[in-house]
């Protein structure tokens, strides 16, 4: 053990008289390590809210959807191929998509009309399996009459702003139809509610609605064209590079967005909202680093003969710095750990118990999310160690510049 460190250390433990000293320690003590629990727990509720919405968004959408510029496409079956042989891709699936009216016996709302092929290995619906997606979509007979309905899926929402049931008829309205006599007439096929989805967020359980890709087809008069091709790939961190590299393979006309790209703006958000809070936070370990500075100016005025005393016997200006830095990071490292240490427990505890209740009606979660991440733990206590080490130096440079005559003989 250096000297520096063992002065330091017996610098922490003072005597009866110095009480005053060692509280602000201790306070000390406790603001880094209020400071860094908060922050962890924040952080990581703020990153299971992220990570929560990213798995809802990514159990409706693609992770990649490859369209092409101008209109619908016939040759899609090539462009599959193609796709499917692309590194990195896990399926694809090509579908149909447009804005329809659905119209119920008792109300009429507009909804996202998607027409998906269950055959397809990309194909998939939340809380649907290969099988019970393919009965859903089947065309079968309607109760009590002798005409074959298709099947639809609707959003929780859509089904209870349309007032129907499993088993009811419903009618989708296109906006694509027949010219008439008496003018433009849309075109409209009756279909049988077979079953609802519910992702958890109402943007999608309130709009969207699925048909067999046939069926879509028929009713927009589409022929064997689709909208668009649906991607999923292995890693959806390696998205973006994907969907750049079938860009460039097929070149124009076509063109890909992935998942990040389509949802910029929210996430965009919530990464400044983690930033924000990151910052305001990392003002409660600020206020604990005044308190070190204020505790160490103390400390140096209550042993200005010790330190005149030191550099007659040797001490050099480096080492009477260093005394007063290492008194400092202890306070620091010491904070900085029960921190970690209660926010780790407080976390584990929060995702185990679910004490926090959140109102259903406002929130799309009962629940708060957590998920601790260890780079956000590494750059919360990296950032309290420098705080801490900052308020260090203009005490320690302060010591250092004692003289040791004037400090033995006034001190």
């Amino acid at each position: 053990m250096s000297f520096e460190f063992f002065i330091g250390s017996r610098y922490l433990k003072t005597k009866q008289k110095q009480a005053f000293i060692s509280l602000i320690t201790i306070l000390t003590i406790a603001g880094v390590m209020v400071g860094v629990m908060a922050m962890i727990i924040v952080i990581a509720v703020m990153s299971g809210f992220e990570s929560d919405l990213k798995s809802r968004i990514l159990g409706v959408e693609s992770h990649i959807i490859l369209m092409r510029h101008g209109s619908s496409f016939s040759d899609y079956r090539n462009v599959l191929e193609y796709v499917e042989n692309v590194d990195g891709v896990r399926s694809v699936a090509p579908f149909v998509y447009t804005q329809v009216m659905l119209r119920s016996s008792s109300s009429v709302s507009g909804a996202v009309l998607r027409g998906i092929d269950p055959e397809s290995p990309g194909c998939m619906i939340k809380n649907y399996n290969k099988a019970s997606l393919r009965e859903s979509l089947k065309t079968s007979s309607d109760e009590g009459t002798q005409t074959f309905v298709p099947g639809i899926i609707l959003g929780r929402e859509l089904a209870d702003k349309l007032g129907v049931l499993k088993g009811d008829g419903i009618y989708v309205i296109s906006p694509r139809g027949m010219i008439s006599p008496v003018g433009h007439m849309p075109a409209m096929r009756r279909f049988k509610v077979t079953g609802f989805f519910e992702s958890g967020m109402y943007e999608y359980d309130g709009t969207f609605a699925y048909i067999h890709l046939s069926n879509a087809q028929k009713i927009l008069q589409m022929g064997d064209a689709v909208t668009g091709i649906e991607i999923r790939v292995t890693d959806i961190y390696q998205a973006s590079k994907i969907s750049d590299e079938i860009s460039a393979g097929l070149g124009f006309p076509y063109w890909t967005k992935d998942w990040m790209q389509m949802n910029q703006n929210l996430f965009s958000a919530l990464k400044l909202e983690k930033t924000v809070m990151f910052i305001i936070l990392t003002l409660i370990v600020l206020v604990a680093a005044f308190n070190i500075a204020s505790s160490l100016i103390m400390m140096v005025m209550e042993k200005k003969r010790d330190i005149g005393i030191l550099k007659a016997m040797g001490a050099t200006h480096r080492s009477i710095r260093k005394i007063f830095v290492l008194k400092g990071m202890v306070i620091g490292v010491v904070g900085t750990t029960l921190g970690v240490f209660w926010g780790f427990l407080l976390c584990f505890l929060l995702k185990k118990y679910k004490f926090v209740e959140l109102p259903g009606d406002v929130y799309y979660i009962s629940t708060l999310p957590v998920q601790l991440e260890a780079m956000d733990v590494f750059m919360i206590a990296l950032a309290a160690l420098v705080i801490c080490y900052l308020a260090t130096l203009y005490p320690a440079i302060q010591a250092s510049k004692v003289e040791p005559v004037e400090a033995i003989r006034y001190g």
